[in-house]
């Protein structure tokens, strides 16, 4: 099984980004809960937003409003949407699937500049 997050980047304050994470030799995608989390310098890794396999999201209150959590189980990812971006948000993105075993992708960075 392998995650592999994208589509971080260097965005202005008020930007959006929209990330990807793809599950790769993970027939049973669809029964696990998926999550993003972020970490950023200093800091402990803590949850942005999480989907279950009925599609129940939750939200951390520092992204309610701004951020969505969404997948398609068809072709195995998960995305989280990202908008009013602000430099609280500059961190390492990773997406976490959870089941039977948990797996965590490599991280991609977002970058929030004001």
């Amino acid at each position: 099984v392998q995650l592999q997050a994208s589509g971080g980047g260097l965005v202005q304050v008020g930007g959006s980004l929209r990330l990807s994470c793809a599950a790769h030799a993970m027939p049973s995608f669809s029964l696990h809960t998926m999550g993003w989390y972020r970490q950023a310098p200093g800091k402990e890794r803590e949850i942005v937003a999480s989907i279950n396999p009925g599609e129940i999201t939750s939200y951390a209150d520092s992204v309610k409003g701004r951020f969505t959590i969404s997948r398609d189980n068809i072709k195995r990812i998960v995305y989280l949407q990202m908008n009013m971006l602000t430099p609280e948000d500059t961190a390492v993105y990773y997406c976490k699937a959870n089941w039977i075993s948990t797996y965590w992708g490599q991280g991609t960075q977002v970058t929030v500049s004001s």
